[in-house]
């Protein structure tokens, strides 16, 4: 396909390099395309050409001839990007909702009937949190005849005394001042931030950590496609209790704004490598787990069940010896981002989520992460009883 990427920082750069690598026609569009250079790297052949965001014009410009159109940038250009998919006649793809007119539905379905008039696919929230998370959840909904609860548990933590930002500043700000979403007893709720501290026990080498309920996107979508009770997401490691810590102090609000030193620009491959080498960044880890429990009828009794599902990405040192100098998040996102195109199913018409896609698809993106190094473990138990029947990929 030929396609273009919006927004080439830590992840749009790298999953530009990887579509390039599965055989695309790649071109980016950045703000600043001297900083997505240095993003891309000295050796890298794929074209850069200055854009705003903001601007359609510009985006349909610049984005003329492609298949496919990739919001790598902040969500909450979401909206302009999909019109430019819709002005092209080109499929689209995002990483993440913004969810600014309705806290509870993405904004993004509001033109699936113009998708669906045009004959092209809008994937959305495409990444690994929402994205992987949805598809594990959606995997183990098929296992069971009800859900009845999801837990989506996740960790981020660098190795470093001063903020790292692994996101882009002004979505790790965005998802700092934002209220949870979560789905209880059949109903959308917002819940306090940094709130209903949890203790949750990620595989090792991490262990137990303290979670806390974080905005997230998984739960405008999942609760819409797939009948539950419940649904909630919670996020922990030392970039969370750094943000729950300024929470607490009155340092962090929408009123006060961004404070730059405690957001920092995403540092560029370089930037890490130079960190590294100082010793100021030592590693740096991203993990996430799916709990979803529920009922599997049987002949004779009902079965109730918890089907969990872990995921261990790559360390910041492991990257290292790859010889690529990127965060696990950024990593990891555009890993799954990339395997999402590659099986890109583009007979498909309208907006959808990946707990939407074809079984087929879902499948075929599970089993072709394990070439990018990252770990999945299934498991399920059996309640009240002692039954684990472990899987691995």
């Amino acid at each position: 396909m030929r396609i273009f990427v919006l927004g080439a920082g830590a992840t749009g750069s790298l999953l530009a390099q990887l579509l390039e690598r599965q055989g695309h026609t790649v071109w980016c569009g950045d703000r600043d395309p001297e900083r997505a250079r240095r993003f891309l790297g000295k050796k890298s052949t794929i074209a850069v050409t200055e854009v705003n965001a903001r601007n359609l014009r510009g985006i349909v410009k610049t984005a003329k001839g492609c298949q496919l159109i990739i919001n790598a940038s902040a969500s909450v250009f979401n909206e302009i990007v999909l019109r430019a998919a819709l002005r092209l006649r080109a499929h689209y793809l995002d990483l993440s909702s913004h969810l600014t007119r309705h806290p509870f539905k993405a904004e993004q379905f509001r033109y699936a009937k113009k998708f669906e008039e045009k004959n092209r696919l809008a994937l959305i929230n495409a990444g690994v949190a929402p994205g992987l998370t949805n598809l594990l959840v959606k995997r183990a909904a098929e296992l069971l005849d009800e859900v009845h609860n999801v837990h989506i548990r996740l960790y981020e933590s660098s190795e470093s005394d001063d903020p790292i930002s692994q996101w882009s500043p002004e979505v790790s700000f965005d998802e700092a001042i934002s209220h949870p979403r979560v789905y209880r007893g059949g109903r959308f709720q917002l819940g306090k931030r940094f709130s209903e501290v949890e203790k949750f026990r990620f595989p090792e080498p991490i262990g137990t950590v303290r979670v806390f309920l974080a905005a997230q996107d998984e739960v405008a979508t999942l609760s819409r496609f797939i009948p539950m009770r419940e649904l909630d997401v919670k996020i922990g490691g030392n970039e969370i209790d750094r943000l729950r810590r300024w929470h607490k102090l009155g340092k962090l609000s929408k009123s006060r704004g961004m404070l730059r030193r405690h957001f920092p620009q995403t540092y560029s491959p370089r930037m890490i490598a130079k960190l590294i080498r100082q010793g100021i960044l030592q590693n740096a880890r991203f993990a996430a787990a799916v709990l979803v429990r529920g009922v599997k009828h049987n002949k004779k009794d009902d079965l109730l069940l918890v089907i969990r599902s872990d995921c261990m990405f790559p360390t910041l040192y492991q990257i290292r010896q790859q010889g690529r100098f990127t965060t696990p998040v950024a990593y990891a996102t555009a890993h799954v981002a990339a395997l999402f195109i590659k099986f890109f199913p583009r007979d498909l018409a309208g907006v959808f989520a990946p707990e939407m896609l074809p079984a087929e698809t879902r499948r075929a993106i599970l089993v072709g992460l394990r070439n990018g190094g990252i770990r999945i473990t299934h498991k399920t138990t059996l309640l009240k009883h002692t039954s684990e029947d472990e899987e691995e990929l």
